[in-house]
Formats: C-alpha cells, structure tokens, sequence
C-alpha cells in the first residue's frame, strides 16, 4: 500500500475518533505511533523507538522528550507530542531545549493532527524557530507526502533531507508574505507597482488609491487564471464529448456481416499455425473489416472489403500499405495463405 493511501487511512481513523481522545497518553497511542508506523519504524522495538527519551538539560536532569527514533543506534529523530486539542505554538520552546543536547538534525512537534518538522538549518545544533515542513494530516496535499516519504525508513537520508529543508522552508515563508501582501499591501509593495506605472509624485492619496488597484488587480488576475482552466477543461470535456458522440453515430451504422465473421475465422484458421488465435483481433468501421495483431492499428494483418459490388482482401507488406486483391468469395481468402503468414512474420521480427 503506498504511503499516501496509508495515510489517507489514518487520517479516515482520526475524524472518527478525535472527539473520543481526551488525553495526551492517548492521542500519541491512537494518531501519533501509527504516523511513525507508517515510516516504517517498528513502535515495538525500543532499540528503534525510545519511548520518554532522556534529554538533560543542564542542571535540570530527567527530561524526557515523548519519542526518540534511531537508526544505527544513533537517534535520527525527536518527537514531543500533545493533546490533539492543544495548540502546537505555544510548545516549541519546549522541544528547542531538547533538541539542543540531542545529537539529532530532526525534531517534531506534533498534536497527531497538525505536524511540524524543525531542523537547524540557521544555527547549527539549534533549533531554528520556525519548521520547515508543517501540515495538517487531514488534509494533505500530494506533494507535502512526497516530502514526508523522505523520512520513511527504507531510503533516510539526513543530507538529502537537511538540502531540501532549506529551499521548503523560504519557499513556504515566502508564499506567505506574498499572501500577506496581496491581501493587505505594504506601502513597500505598493510602491513597487505604482513607481512602474505612474509616472506622478505618489502622495498619501495616490498610495492609498494604488493599496486598493494593487488589491483588485491581484484578485482579478486569480480570477482570469481560473476562468481560463476551467474554460480550458470545459472545452476539452466539449470536445471529448463531441468525439465520443460522432464515434457512437458511426457505431451505429457499423453492421457486421455473417459474410465478415466468416472471412475473420478463416484468417484465424490460416494465422493460428504462427500466432495465438487471441492475439488476432477484428475491427468493423464503416470502410472495411479490419484484421489485427494485438488489436494494434499499427498491426494490421489484412482488411476484408465485402460489402460493395466486388469483394477484396487488403494485404499488407513490409511498407504497411494496403493492396487490394479481387476475390470471389470469402473461400478465396485460403489463396493467400502465404501473404498472411508473411505479414505475421513481419511482426513478429520487429
């Protein structure tokens, strides 16, 4: 089962139950252990996950932070968990002290719910302030599980994971400035566009008629983008629609013959010494009766043309081009034996 989908059930387990979880002790046993059974670290195995790891912390001795990982019987991973009611801001200081006389690049402060991944990426050996991987495990997007695999036992890799930390956690902060701007501009971001399209002195008035331009022009531009992807998938939909259609019409108007069934066994009967009698497909169209390999266009072993004034077998060479040989009646087909088994050689040799 993949990670995601493993998740996903998880997460299912945890709407269920949350309203039933009153404690701490509980919400680790019912959402936080399973998470960390989904890495692939055996919860059972106390050489791999240390339950109230000790963490001393100068004179203050017998701290325990909930869960340690290790991996070569070093630990790899810290974890404080709290009540899945509590709010996680107000309890990272708690794991920044831990995480300095840890030997670990990896905290996790969690709730069961809302996760946050911190490392030290300011200051080694210190834990920055801010995580650089946070999500809500109710809601997940696809990308954020790509980014939680890469903790998964079978492929750790601390370096891998410290370089990527990085470039997670500006590129999160910066959506959220940009996010922030857009809604409520800074007199700094305002003055960027205005100077680039105003070419008046930009008093107090202008600026705060440009803080609401700025505000419009952003939402209308987001609205555009939409717009335009779902006229895009409407109109592929359209499209699709209209195809499938046209084909249902010239469905319809297909009518196999007893006389193309005939013929099709016959060629079966003669290709069955070279080929499987599954791999040799038929397909009626409008124009002619189709004979296939692996019921591939770009297999054609012949066409059958019967239904018009003058019967035809469609042979085809090396060139793929159709010839067209007169018969008198499906029996005719036995006549090229040879051309067909050709065909079929030709196949089977590319």
């Amino acid at each position: 089962m993949e990670l995601i989908t493993q998740i996903k059930s998880l997460a299912d387990k945890i709407n269920q139950l949350k309203d039933k979880i009153e404690t701490e002790e509980s919400t680790k046993h019912a959402f936080v252990l399973p998470f960390i059974n989904l890495l692939g670290y055996d919860t059972f195995n106390p050489t791999e996950v240390v339950p109230e790891f000790t963490a001393d912390i100068g004179l203050k001795k017998g701290e325990k932070v909930d869960y340690a990982i290790f991996q070569n019987e070093e630990p790899i991973l810290i974890v404080e968990c709290k009540n899945w009611k509590e709010d996680l801001t107000v309890h990272n200081s708690q794991l920044f002290r831990y995480f300095h006389v840890s030997k670990t690049r990896f905290a996790l402060l969690t709730n069961g719910i809302q996760y946050q991944f911190y490392t030290d990426l300011e200051e080694k050996n210190k834990m920055d302030e801010k995580p650089f991987l946070e999500f809500d495990i109710t809601n997940l997007k696809e990308n954020t599980v790509h980014e939680i695999n890469k903790f998964h036992k079978s492929h750790f890799d601390v370096d891998k994971i410290v370089d990527n930390a990085s470039a997670l956690k500006y590129t999160r902060e910066i959506q959220k400035q940009i996010s922030e701007e857009l809604q409520t501009p800074s007199n700094e971001f305002v003055r960027l566009f205005a100077n680039r399209v105003y070419a008046g002195r930009l008093t107090e008035k202008v600026m705060e008629e440009f803080k609401g331009l700025v505000h419009r022009a952003y939402n209308q531009l987001i609205s555009d983008k939409i717009n335009d992807r779902l006229n895009s998938a409407l109109n592929k939909e359209a499209q699709k629609q209209k195809t499938d259609q046209v084909e249902a019409v010239e469905e319809t108007k297909i009518n196999t013959t007893e006389e193309e069934m005939e013929g099709y066994r016959i060629v079966v009967a003669i290709l069955r010494r070279k080929l499987p009698t599954d791999r040799i497909v038929c397909r009626d169209t409008q124009s002619y009766f189709g004979i296939l390999l692996d019921d591939n266009n770009r297999k054609p072993l012949c066409r059958l043309h019967l239904n018009g004034g003058k019967k035809y077998i469609g042979l085809f060479h090396e060139q793929k081009n159709e010839v067209k040989q007169h018969i008198q009646s499906v029996d005719d087909i036995y006549l090229f034996e040879k051309e067909l088994l050709t065909t079929a050689a030709l196949y089977e040799t590319e």
